[in-house]
Formats: structure tokens, C-alpha cells, sequence
């Protein structure tokens, strides 16, 4: 049996399978929510999972060379429909899904839903952001200590961020890299731009313990009122960022455990 753990005091612990094909009762979502859930992929047996999945998410899997990023893929997309299906009160195996031009997921034949998502997963963990009618991205790295980011920083960021980056103490810099690229990738990720939006054009907050933030937009400076960005709680050893469309909405995070 797995729990749907709300990790605010002031509501209450529900329970669910989300091993199973379908939830017994729909989960709410108000349009003053924002729910984020995060999952460990190496929890649910895969085997049980893939026959969630439609035949072109199977093909995707198959194409990853290690069996783990296969499953691991197979168990985030399945949880993905799970709880997609609890938001809808439907069952997971008959939802579709449309990708934008650049890529972005939305519900496909879902007449009448304004229920948007986004989802990320690194290194054995996933990451779902769920909304009513806010666009909305969300992302998740493992910070990984061979990684040198500096040549990455000084090929996609802006000057403003590398400046900052250069000034971070060098115990520091590995999580300010992270912290950096997260939020970029999860505001690109909500306006549905995908890669073709280059990063050096608008700047995010860096610094560890610093309040994550978009500063500015070099191109578009209204963007910094549109969106709401901060950081979310995650396991040591990740990071994890979410983007929101407008402002002054409750957000709400769950384990899937």
C-alpha cells in the first residue's frame, strides 16, 4: 500500500494504490493549489507498471541503454498516469497525451480539464508538479561531485550568473551550479520553449540559501511578474525547482512512499 504523505501539519494523510489500475476516489486540487509529489522509482517493480504504459512510452523505454533508466523511465510514467487518473477519476491506462512543439506534455481528449503538469526525474527520483489552469515546469538534478560545471555555466548562462557563479565559495559551487541550472530549466520548461530558448537570456538567483527567483528577462522584462519560482524540499544530494504561472497560490507537497 502506498500513502499520499501531505507533509502540511495542518491536513491529513490519505491512502491509496498506486500500484493498482485505478483509485478508489478522485484526489482534489483547488485552483488556489499547487501539489507537488515526489517518488522514489526504485520503490514500485517496474513489471507491474509497464502495462500502464502505451506502446510508444514502451518503444521510448527501450531505447535507454541501461536496464535501470529503462525502469526507472517505466515507473515515472506510470506514476504519472496514476496520479494523473486520481486528479481526473479515471483510470491511468486510458489517458493519452499531446506534446507541444517543443515538446511539452498535455492531457489529449481530456475535454473540460484545466489540470496541467509537469515532471521531471535524475538519478532514481521523480519530481510531479500538478495546477488548474496555471502553466507551470518543475525540475530535479542529482548533484553530482565529478561534475564540473564551469565549462557548461560559461557556454549556456547568462554573464550575470556566470559573474555570480565565479564568487561562490568553492564548497559551494557544485550546488550553486545545480541550483541555477533547476531553475532555468523549470521556467523554460513551463513556457513550453524547451532548449530552443537560450539560457543566457534571462538571469535566475544562484546562491545557496538564497531565495529562488527569475530576475530578469532580458528580452521580455514583464516575465519577472508572470512567474512565481522557488525551490522545493528534496532528499540530500538533489535539488529541485518549480515555475509557476501568476502568484499567490498554496502549495502543498506529497511523498509517494
Amino acid at each position: 500500500m502506498s500513502k499520499y504523505l501531505i507533509e502540511d501539519p495542518a491536513d491529513t494523510t490519505r491512502v491509496a494504490h498506486l500500484a493498482g489500475v485505478a483509485l478508489a476516489t478522485p484526489f482534489q486540487l483547488q485552483p488556489d493549489e499547487v501539489h507537488v509529489w515526489l517518488a522514489d522509482l526504485d520503490q514500485p517493480p517496474a513489471d507491474n507498471l509497464k502495462s500502464l504504459l502505451t506502446e510508444d512510452e514502451i518503444v521510448r523505454a527501450e531505447r535507454f541503454h541501461f536496464e535501470k533508466d529503462r525502469k526507472h523511465y517505466i515507473v515515472a510514467r506510470a506514476l504519472l498516469r496514476k496520479l494523473l487518473a486520481a486528479y481526473l477519476g479515471t483510470t491511468a491506462g486510458e489517458l493519452r497525451f499531446n506534446y507541444a512543439e517543443k515538446g511539452k506534455p498535455a492531457l489529449a481528449g481530456v475535454e473540460n480539464s484545466l489540470l496541467n503538469f509537469n515532471l521531471a526525474h535524475s538519478h532514481g527520483k521523480a519530481i510531479y508538479a500538478f495546477s488548474l489552469g496555471r502553466e507551470l515546469g518543475v525540475d530535479l538534478e542529482f548533484i553530482r561531485e565529478d561534475f564540473g560545471g564551469e565549462e557548461i555555466a560559461e557556454r549556456f548562462f547568462s554573464r550575470g550568473e556566470i559573474a555570480t557563479l565565479k564568487n561562490v565559495p568553492p564548497e559551494l559551487t557544485k550546488e550553486a551550479f545545480f541550483h541555477c541550472w533547476t531553475r532555468k530549466e523549470a521556467y523554460i520548461k513551463a513556457r513550453g520553449e524547451g532548449l530552443s530558448m537560450p539560457l543566457d537570456v534571462f538571469d535566475v538567483s544562484l546562491l545557496p540559501g538564497e531565495p529562488a527567483a527569475l530576475l530578469r528577462n532580458h528580452k521580455e522584462p514583464a516575465e519577472v511578474t508572470r512567474w512565481s519560482m522557488q525551490s522545493v524540499p528534496v532528499p540530500d544530494g538533489y535539488v529541485a525547482a518549480l515555475v509557476v504561472e501568476g502568484h499567490c497560490f498554496k502549495l502543498k507537497r506529497f511523498s509517494i512512499v
